[in-house]
């Protein structure tokens, strides 16, 4: 029998996250944000497909203003995926996300930072930190001579020292690499650090036959070690291929 890492619990919209609660999928979608019409189809036919929670890309500002009409008809949590600017988190907090995807190092001083933490206070939004091999931090890589497990995990702990000194610990995190063993010995690292809950995924993990193999090989090897919480296939194909 599998011993679930023991973690702390966070609420996603309808679900429980982390501690007791079972694990779930997510997926992302593929759509202009913006487009709404579109990027309801999909989420659509996620839910459909067993899909537990979506994420959606906010590159700028109109994305960010449409979350709130696509959330309205969903029934699954909406995440909004934040890069840089700590402005288009506040308009996703206003518009009504269940979660939010950023990495607070990212989106500029700490008084920005505090101005969404404090918001995502008021409304308990989670924040998950998302860590990928691929986009490490400058002094990081050449510290390490380049993309590494423990590069990934210092960024983590970066991030995460961040929200902890803003006193929000309703936080999750995720380190994706698209090498799975990376992947692997970055989360064994972190476990042994923290007890917040993970989200797994091997990022960029190509078509839906080579992706499908890297992905079991790095998501299960680690659900078999009790460790994650919520998971993500991510496959070059349509989303729903992420969760049959």
């Amino acid at each position: 029998m599998i011993t679930r890492r023991k973690t702390r619990q966070i609420t996603l919209g309808n679900l429980r996250v982390g501690g007791d609660a079972p694990v779930t999928v997510q997926s992302m979608t593929k759509t202009d944000t913006r487009d709404v019409q579109a990027t309801l189809l999909e989420i659509w036919a996620l839910e459909a497909a067993g899909c537990d929670i979506v994420r959606c890309a906010v590159p700028v500002r109109e994305a960010a203003a449409k979350l709130g009409e696509i959330k309205r008809q969903i029934r699954i949590p909406l995440v909004a995926d934040i890069h840089f600017n700590y402005k288009l988190a506040l308009i996703a907090l206003e518009q009504g996300v269940d979660g939010l995807r950023l990495n607070p190092g990212n989106i500029g001083g700490k008084k920005f930072v505090m101005e969404v933490v404090n918001l995502a206070k008021d409304r308990k939004i989670p924040i998950r930190i998302g860590v990928n091999a691929g986009s490490l931090e400058k002094d990081l890589l050449e510290k390490h001579g380049g993309p590494t497990a423990k590069g990934m995990v210092e960024s983590a702990l970066r991030h995460i020292h961040i929200l902890e000194e803003c006193g929000y610990p309703e936080l999750k995190v995720s380190l994706k690499a698209s090498d799975p063993l990376m992947m692997i010995e970055a989360y064994r690292m972190l476990a042994e650090q923290v007890d917040y809950p993970f989200h797994l995924g091997v990022t960029e993990a190509g078509t839906p036959g080579v992706g499908t193999i890297k992905s079991a090989v790095g998501l299960g090897a680690l659900l078999s070690e009790g460790i994650g919480d919520t998971i993500r296939v991510s496959l070059s194909a349509d989303p729903t291929e992420e969760v049959r």
